[in-house]
């Protein structure tokens, strides 16, 4: 019997599909859109000042296209879009495209077409889109006189000089308005250097999940991979502090500490490390404040590079730079870089950076075991009703 028809559900789904059309609210702050205008600005300005100053007389020598390509260099530098070989080579791809097809299809429209098409398919091989240099080959039919005179002249004066310029201002000013340019994957955590993925990777959603999913879906999506994995991870460990974040490092850390002073001799402090089955000694001064930190490690290293500074005092083998924590600091702050940084132990310090405890994987396990069991044993009466 068919299905009488609903005019309510018609209007929803009208309604809904045209909220399609409603952008999305951009998350980039005041600050950088205030940067991707100034570097537009001064990148396009300079471009087109230098090809002036040294192609007078040669008309064109500043094309169209470049307002939409500084667009993305400026204003989504992190886009793969944006990154240099896609500037570069898309331009020089679609004006090579763009010229012969103006040069050996007599219609136009029928050039134009056959030169984006072209220069699209040539970019997804190449691994250059870049979505301004669409126009690039239509300026390459459309040009005029001048453009048809250059012939493939014009691949490389004004197209390659231009998309070089506008690069070399992209490269300088989004390096020195601290952005990632041309963007790279963060660095890698410190790893034991074998061929395991870091802790944090082997549960949850793996790479290789993200890769299946992006597969199946098929689509060329404007992020880096490695981003969006940055992203998913990110918004994993905030959800996973929605549970954890109330446990501080204070609730779970040692305060009873071992500690050494500077002036102590090593062979004390590897006595200390044996005699209370620790791995490492905060070194502090007579005020507790904190100087650096003592590991097994350290005394593995200095073995190894010079054996008489393992009997020497225990600043001459110490680590200076120590990661530290707050009493008041969240656990999950730190999770991350237990699991994927190397870090054993943990000093936490008062605001005058005297010792108060300590932190380590020890402890952050149990506090993670405690917290996960407690769920699971309230839960068990009621699913046995």
């Amino acid at each position: 019997m068919p299905t009488a028809f609903d005019p309510t559900q018609s209007i929803a789904a009208a309604r809904d599909w045209l909220r399609t059309f409603v952008p999305m609210p951009i998350a980039a702050n005041r600050f950088e859109r205030l940067k991707s205008c100034l570097g537009a600005l001064i990148g396009l300005a300079l471009t087109e000042w230098i090809c002036r100053q040294f192609l007078q007389g040669f008309n064109p020598w500043f094309i169209a296209p470049m307002g939409a390509s500084a667009v993305l260099l400026f204003g989504v530098p992190a886009s793969p879009l944006a990154q240099p070989w896609s500037i570069i080579g898309g331009n020089l791809v679609a004006a090579t495209v763009g010229v012969a097809c103006a040069r050996w299809i007599p219609d136009p429209g029928l050039a134009a077409g056959v030169a984006v098409a072209g220069a699209i398919a040539l970019m997804f091989q190449l691994r250059c889109v870049h979505p301004p240099s669409g126009a690039v080959a239509v300026t390459a039919v459309f040009g005029g006189p001048a453009v048809t005179a250059l012939g493939f002249g014009f691949v490389v004066m004004p197209v390659a000089i231009n998309s070089m310029l506008l690069l070399l201002t992209a490269l300088a000013f989004n390096n020195l308005a601290r952005r990632r340019y041309p963007h790279r994957p963060p660095e890698p955590a410190a790893q034991h250097h074998t061929k395991d993925a870091p802790p944090s990777k082997r549960v949850g959603f793996t790479r290789s999940d993200l890769d299946a999913v992006l597969a199946a879906r098929g689509e060329f999506l404007d992020i880096e991979e490695d981003d969006l994995e940055a992203i998913l991870v990110a918004a994993e460990l905030r959800a996973y502090s929605r549970r954890f974040g109330d446990v501080r490092c204070g609730d779970i850390m040692s305060r009873d500490v071992v500690a050494v002073r500077p002036g102590q001799l090593a062979a004390d402090a590897a006595a200390l490390l044996t005699r209370h089955h620790i791995k490492a000694l905060p070194v502090i001064n007579r005020q507790r404040r904190l100087l650096g930190i003592l590991t097994q490690s350290d005394f593995f290293h200095a073995h190894r590079v010079n054996s008489r500074r393992v009997n020497g005092a225990v600043r001459d083998l110490m680590t200076r730079t120590v990661v530290t924590a707050r009493a008041d600091q969240p656990i999950v702050e730190l999770a991350q870089a237990f699991s994927d940084g190397g870090l054993h132990h943990v000093p936490v310090l008062d605001t005058d950076r005297r010792v108060v405890g300590i932190l380590t994987q020890s402890d952050l396990v149990a506090a993670l075991l405690r917290n996960t069991a407690t769920p699971t044993s309230q839960e068990a009466p009621a699913a046995a009703t």
